[in-house]
C-alpha cells in the first residue's frame, strides 16, 4: 500500500501545491484509480529472497562505479560527495532531499547493475538490530581489497579524487556556488577541510571530523560483531519508533510535537538559533550512523565513513536511508488515515518548504537533474516505487494508538545548575498503569561541543544521583543518547544550542523514581552524562521540557 496522487492533493489546502504536484511527481498516471496506486518499483527488506537478490544486483552496481574514472558524475566517490557538499541534517528537509539522492541512485544502480526491477531494499534495524551479514560480503563492504586502490591511505584517496573534484568545482554554476557558500564553503579549500578533519579556526586536525576513513577502518562493525550496541537498540527499539510516528503534524516549532527537524531558512543553512532534532532523526538516524562508524567505541576517532558527510562510501548507508524513507511513508499514510496534513501548514510555511531548490542531483545518464524543488520529491510516485514487507500496518497502528484525546500540554522544566526539573502533574502518574501509557516526549537542550572538543553522544539521566557518572542501557535512570552526526557545519555560530525530542522510555520505574510532592506531582531532573568512552566534559542541561499527552 502507499499514498496517491488523490490521497495527496485531498490534504493540499492551497491550490499552490495542487499545481505543483499536477506539474511534476504526479503528472502522467491515472488519478485516483487502481493503475495508478500499482507502482513499478518494489523496495524489499533485505532479508527476504528479494531482498537478497536486489543486494547481488547492488554490487554489481557498486562495482561498475569502483571501475568509472573520478572525473565521472557515477564514480563511487563522487557520487558520495553530492551528500557531503548538498545534504541537509537537522532540519525539516532531511527527509525530502534523502528521497531525490537515494531515488536518483537507485536509477544508477538499475542502469548500471542490468536489473531493470533494481530497487533499494531497506534494513529494519527495529526488527534486526544488527548488520545483515550479506553486507559483509565484497563491495557491500567499504573494508573490502576493492576499496583498497583508491582509500588505502590518504595520499591515495586525494591524488585520486581531488583533481577531479576541483574541476567539477570549477564547472559549478552560479546558484550552485551561492548554495556552497551558504553552507560555508567559500572555496573549494574549505571543503576539503571537510574531507581531512581539518579545523581552520583551530589550525589543527580533529580525527573525529575527518570525512575520510582508511580502508581497513572504513566501518567499526564488522561481521563477528555486527549487533548494535545496547544503547543503539534503544534507539531503534520500537517505543522509540512509535513515539517518532506519533506526532500530528509535520512541522512544529516546538520539536516534541514535530515530526521534522528545524525550520531553517533553506536547506543549507544551520538554524539561527537552535537546532532541533525530531525523534526519528535524532535517534534512530543519528545514533546508527554512530555506531556503524565507531563514535563511542574508538573515541576520539578516526572514525568509519558512515559517521561523517561522506557517509554514502560505506554501501549500507542506502539501505539505512530506505528505512527512514520507509518510516515518513508510514508516517504518511497514518496522518492521512485520520484526515491530517501531511505537509507544512498552508500559506507561507508551505510554499517556503516546497519550493526549496535542490541543484546537485546527478540523474542516470550523469547529467545534472536541473533545478529539482522540495515538491518534486514529496510522493514516492517521483521515482515510482513503494515498500513491500510485514510491520508498516503494526507501526501505523501503533503511532494511531497515541493520538492525543485532548490537547497536549508542554510542562516546562527550571534549571538548577546543570541539571533542569520538570514537575509533571498528578494525572501522568496517575495513568502509568493504562493498558496504553501516556506518550511523553521530552526536549532536552545542549550546547553542542565545538573545536577541539568532539564529543558527539551523550546520555540522558532522570533522577539520577549526584555521583552517577556512567550508565548502561538498562540502568533505570537512562532515558536515551542523544547524538551528533557529523561535525558542526563550517561556520555555525561557536555557541549553538541543540534541542532533541526525547521519548521517555514507557517503565513504571522511571517516574517512579520521581519524588511527588502533596499535590501528586512528579519532578522529573535531566541531567548529561557523557556517553560510555567518551572524554568526560561538563556539558549542562540548557532547558528542558515534556510533552504531556492525555
Amino acid at each position: 500500500m502507499r499514498y496517491t496522487r488523490r490521497d495527496f492533493l485531498a490534504t493540499a489546502a492551497s491550490a499552490s501545491v495542487a499545481s505543483w504536484a499536477a506539474s511534476t511527481a504526479f503528472a502522467g498516471g491515472a488519478t485516483g484509480t487502481d493503475a495508478a496506486d500499482a507502482a513499478t518499483f518494489h523496495r524489499y527488506n533485505v532479508n527476504t529472497p528479494q531482498g537478497q537478490r536486489m543486494l547481488a544486483s547492488y554490487a554489481r552496481g557498486i562495482q561498475k562505479m569502483l571501475a568509472l574514472p573520478a572525473d565521472h558524475p557515477h564514480n563511487w566517490f563522487r557520487n558520495a560527495f553530492v551528500h557531503l557538499m548538498d545534504c541537509p541534517h537537522g532540519n525539516w528537509w532531511f527527509y525530502v532531499w534523502h528521497r531525490g539522492y537515494v531515488g536518483y541512485f537507485e536509477q544508477t544502480i538499475r542502469m548500471l547493475s542490468g536489473d531493470p526491477q533494481f530497487a533499494m531494499p531497506y534494513w529494519d534495524w527495529t526488527s534486526q538490530p544488527e548488520i545483515p551479514a550479506t553486507l559483509f560480503d565484497g563491495v557491500l563492504s567499504p573494508t573490502d581489497p576493492a576499496y583498497a586502490p583508491f582509500t588505502g591511505n590518504l595520499a591515495r584517496f586525494t591524488s585520486f579524487i581531488q583533481p577531479a573534484l576541483e574541476e567539477y568545482w570549477d564547472s559549478l554554476d552560479t546558484q550552485q556556488r551561492q548554495q556552497l557558500a551558504a553552507r560555508g564553503y567559500a572555496d573549494f579549500g574549505a571543503l576539503w577541510n571537510d574531507v581531512t578533519g581539518y579545523n581552520a579556526d583551530a589550525k589543527t586536525g580533529i580525527s573525529g571530523n575527518a570525512g575520510y576513513a582508511i580502508t581497513c577502518g572504513a566501518r567499526y562493525l564488522w561481521r563477528q560483531n555486527a549487533r548494535l550496541d545496547a544503547k543503539t537498540a534503544a534507539a531503534v527499539s520500537p517505543d522509540t519508533i512509535h513515539a517518532g510516528l506519533s506526532p500530528l503534524e509535520f512541522y512544529n516549532s516546538d520539536v516534541s510535537r514535530s515530526f521534522t527537524s528545524s525550520r531553517t531558512a533553506s536547506h543549507v543553512d544551520s538554524p539561527d538559533k537552535n537546532t532541533q532534532f525530531s525523534v526519528l532523526e535524532g535517534f534512530p538516524h543519528n545514533k546508527v550512523h554512530n555506531c556503524i562508524g565507531g563514535v563511542g567505541a574508538i573515541d576520539p576517532g578516526p572514525y568509519g565513513n558512515m559517521t561523517n558527510f561522506l557517509s554514502p562510501l560505506d554501501p549500507i548507508f542506502y539501505l539505512h536511508h530506505a528505512n527512514m524513507d520507509r518510516l515518513w511513508d508510514v508516517w504518511t499514510r497514518k496522518q492521512l488515515d485520520q484526515g491530517l496534513q501531511i505537509m507544512p501548514p498552508p500559506g507561507e510555511a508551505r510554499d517556503a518548504f516546497m519550493t526549496e531548490p535542490f541543484r546537485f542531483f546527478v540523474q542516470a545518464d550523469g547529467e545534472f537533474a536541473g533545478t529539482k524543488r522540495a515538491a518534486d520529491f514529496f510522493n514516492t510516485q517521483a521515482f515510482d516505487y513503494d515498500y513491500v514487507g510485514e510491520g508498516a500496518g503494526a507501526l501505523q497502528s501503533a503511532a494511531l494508538a497515541v493520538k492525543a484525546a485532548g490537547p497536549a500540554t508542554l510542562v516546562r522544566g527550571k534549571r538548577r545548575g546543570a541539571a533542569v526539573s520538570v514537575s509533571l502533574p498528578g494525572t501522568v502518574r496517575g495513568q502509568l498503569g493504562a493498558t496504553v501509557p501516556p506518550a511523553l516526549i521530552a526536549e532536552v537542550t545542549v550546547e553542542r561541543p565545538r573545536g577541539l572538543h568532539n564529543t558527539r553522544e551523550f546520555d540522558v539521566l532522570v533522577n539520577a544521583p549526584a555521583g552517577v557518572e556512567t550508565v548502561d542501557a538498562n540502568s533505570p535512570y537512562y532515558v536515551g543518547t542523544v547524538s551528533f552526526f557529523g561535525p558542526p557545519m563550517t561556520g555555525m555560530d561557536h555557541t549553538h544550542p541543540t534541542t532533541f525530542a526525547v521519548p521517555l522510555p514507557q517503565r513504571l520505574n522511571l517516574l517512579k523514581a520521581g519524588a511527588a510532592d502533596a499535590s501528586g506531582s512528579t519532578a522529573l531532573e535531566f541531567r548529561l552524562v557523557a556517553s560510555t568512552g567518551q572524554a568526560a566534559e561538563a556539558f549542562p542541561v540548557l532547558d528542558a521540557a515534556v510533552l504531556v499527552v492525555p
